[in-house]
């Protein structure tokens, strides 16, 4: 994932390629609509960089030389690595898909591609990861996307020179950005024609070229044929879902919109600020601070947090994609798992006011959200420090209300409709110290 970096530089500013309409095959438009009502993803970040244990940017954090950080194919050797285990692991925590780290920006592919030898089938380990678990996700239903980097510390093909990272890498032979663009492509084509169904692409690393990282417009280094790249994958796969984690507005041909550790519309961390587009949207997070393994970081978000994150993602319409970033022998760490039985025990009694419902019925409040689907709307209590007790108000509600019932367990109980909104009186309810959930039934 990205780090926040400055540097000032030229721009080339992309032209014709982003003037082109895109229209959504009718395969893709009901892709998205099955996306929208997944709601919940596992990310999985997980590579050759494991093995250092100190996150996914340790090539660049500690300026590792490619021929230094070549050694790690002889030593990454995930034994334990059990795709089953993997994609049982998600099913268990109630997602409906799992966004796996095909490439990231070390350039260590997690396949057995033929457009380059450093790849998880020339370690000692010798076996495809993404055929594994490709395989296992068809298998029991679950949607694959696969992540894929658009920048690379380890290529010297790459235009490295004018990127903001991976500067200590020791490349000195001159970029060729014609031939990255081409190995990129090849890639991909393999990765849409040798797996599968794939549902999804999820890029990263467009910032990299940018002149700074507050430039909200199309601007960059770089010329990164998007429209020739976009076009490849919707050729190969019309329903196949495209993200670009450019932290921009979407641009033609790009299918969600992916938002990094904030919800839609916020910015806490320096990643977000774009509009929110009518595209569907997703936001992704960390379990601790790190994405990729972190033998060090015990920042570990409690359950209710992230139900909390989860609740508050559908309420503004957006799917979670929860990551883990995998112990270098192919296994899930006990926190996480943990973790995830929890959440998946929680959707177990309260996923069907997550599952297809869609978000921004009303803005999101001070105590909650609402999210609805059908007949129902579901009125989430997250913060009952901030109701006006004893009851809640959901402003600007003017479908007709006939029934509220406690989702927990049916009881009825009582409410006004008033033309300003819904008052739902709390007086005989139990409170629940994570999430109060209020069913109103539409006429």
């Amino acid at each position: 994932m990205r780090k926040l970096f400055a540097v000032a530089g030229f721009a080339f500013i992309l032209g014709s390629a982003f003037s082109q309409t895109y229209i959504p095959a009718p395969e893709n438009l009901a892709a998205r609509q099955d996306f929208q009502d997944a709601k919940f993803g596992m990310f999985i970040h997980w590579g050759a960089s494991s093995v250092l244990g100190a996150g996914e940017w340790v090539m660049n954090n500690r300026n590792i030389r490619v021929e230094e950080y070549t050694n790690l194919i002889r030593v990454f050797n995930p034994i334990d690595f059990d795709a089953k285990a993997w994609v049982n692991t998600a099913k268990s925590a109630g997602m409906k898909y799992i966004t796996f780290i095909t490439r990231h920006h070390d350039g260590f592919s997690n396949w057995d591609t033929k457009q380059s030898d450093w790849k998880i089938t020339n370690t000692m380990y010798a076996k495809d990861a993404l055929r594994q678990l490709a395989d296992e996700c068809h298998k029991q239903g679950i949607k694959l996307f696969c992540y894929y980097s658009l920048l690379d510390w380890y290529r010297s093909d790459y235009q490295y020179e004018t990127g903001k990272t991976g500067k200590g890498t020791g490349r000195t032979k001159k970029s060729d950005w014609n031939s990255y663009i081409s190995f990129m492509k090849a890639q991909l084509t393999e990765l849409l024609t040798n797996y599968g169904e794939i549902s999804g692409i999820w890029f990263d690393g467009h910032w990299d070229q940018l002149d700074n990282d507050h430039d909200k417009s199309l601007k960059s280094k770089v010329d990164w044929h998007y429209d020739e790249i976009y076009k490849l994958i919707h050729k190969l796969q019309p329903k196949c879902l495209i993200a670009n984690n450019h932290h921009l507005s979407p641009i033609p041909g790009e299918d969600f919109q992916a938002f990094e550790k904030d919800l839609p519309g916020n910015n806490t961390t320096g990643f977000g600020g774009a509009s929110i587009s009518q595209l569907p949207l997703e936001t992704c997070e960390t379990m601790n601070d790190a994405w990729g393994y972190n033998m060090t970081d015990r920042k570990f978000k409690t359950v209710p947090a992230l139900v909390h994150y989860m609740v508050n993602a559908a309420g503004r319409n957006a799917n979670f994609l929860l990551n883990v970033g995998p112990m270098p022998n192919g296994v899930i760490q006990n926190e996480f798992r943990d973790t995830l039985a929890a959440l998946g025990k929680w959707m177990s009694q309260n996923g069907s006011t997550i599952y297809g419902t869609r978000g921004n019925i009303v803005p999101p409040q001070e105590w909650g959200v609402v999210t609805g689907k059908s007949k129902n709307y579901f009125v989430h209590i997250l913060n009952k420090s901030k109701l006006q007790q004893p009851y809640v108000f959901i402003p600007g509600m003017k479908e007709k209300i006939t029934a509220a019932t406690v989702f927990a367990t049916k009881a009825g109980i009582r409410f006004k409709q008033e033309p300003e909104g819904v008052f739902v009186y709390l007086d005989a309810v139990k409170m629940d110290d994570t999430d109060t959930i209020i069913q109103l039934t539409l006429q």
